[in-house]
């Protein structure tokens, strides 16, 4: 007989998985490179928040490996497979489903226009929108989609973000961010409705959609990074510093969303661009 209890026992799947994220992040901050002596060098290493880059580029290395015969693959059969009309589709569903945790985020950052903004979308596209396939309440109504996270909502209470990560398959992040991931995920009201009632399958196949669904988004621009960037490893850790700063403030960013995998914010409102952006590395 079990003495684990049963709401505990059908939440141990997803647990696994965050414990293997903490556990990689543990190895990640053994491996802090020293910082320069000179006092130049030493602001330019400060400013750029890498300490860990030898075993961040190993990660991305890795990653690299399992996006090059896993996640890219995967992700163009499913642009070129699924209709243009339906993928969209997909993407608004996606948002419409993390509704309570943007919803939750706005309040907790003391967004209340925001948090107006949040439920009135749900409530339009859940119903006209049919359960969110059509963003009704953004073509009808102009009521426009943004995402929050509880990274976000750490960053506004103050919290520091810590060292760059790079965390294979959910991309670029730091230990603020990842931990808002941890949350965000254990919060969700309706992962915590799928493991209580048996259907643990579902909360791993809106995790694999998501990702999946964001890296098709990102195939041209990714390719297009890697091709231009005398370093693309720098590339995208700037890039994202820069676009997660402008998530942060609340400002329109015209940086490309290079965690197409994080499953957090894999399918958040402005992921896709036009034209690459100027980086400054």
């Amino acid at each position: 007989m079990s003495v684990v209890p049963r709401e505990l026992g059908q939440s141990i799947p997803q647990w696994k998985t965050l414990a293997a994220v903490a556990l990689l992040t543990t190895g990640l901050l053994a491996g802090c490179a020293t910082p320069p002596a000179d006092p130049q060098a030493r602001a330019d290493f400060e400013a750029v928040n890498d300490p860990l880059e030898p075993v961040n580029r190993a990660m991305f290395e890795f990653h690299q490996a399992i996006d090059h015969f896993l996640l890219k693959p995967v992700a163009f059969v499913y642009q070129n497979l699924i209709p243009q009309p339906l993928q969209t589709g997909i993407r608004s569903a996606l948002v419409n489903l993390r509704t309570p945790i943007i919803l939750a985020n706005d309040l907790l950052q003391g967004e209340t226009d925001r948090a107006g903004d949040t439920l009135q979308r749900f409530a339009i596209n859940s119903t006209v929108g049919v359960l969110g396939f059509y963003d009704a309440a953004d073509k009808w109504f102009g009521i426009a989609p943004h995402t929050e996270d509880f990274g976000q909502t750490l960053a506004t209470w103050g919290t520091g973000e810590g060292p760059y990560l790079f965390i294979p398959i959910l991309g670029p992040s730091n230990p603020r961010d990842l931990g808002g991931f941890v949350v965000d995920t254990v919060a969700d009201p309706l992962n915590w409705y799928l493991n209580n009632t048996d259907r643990e399958g579902w909360v791993y196949a809106r995790a694999a959609l998501s990702g999946v669904d964001a890296r098709s988004q990102l195939l041209e621009t990714l390719d297009n990074l890697e091709k231009t960037s005398l370093d693309y490893y720098v590339t995208l850790r700037t890039v994202y510093r820069q676009r997660r700063a402008d998530e942060i403030a609340n400002r329109a960013s015209k940086q490309p969303n290079v965690s197409p995998t994080s499953l957090s914010r894999a399918a958040d409102a402005g992921s896709e661009i036009e034209t690459l952006p100027v980086v400054k590395q």
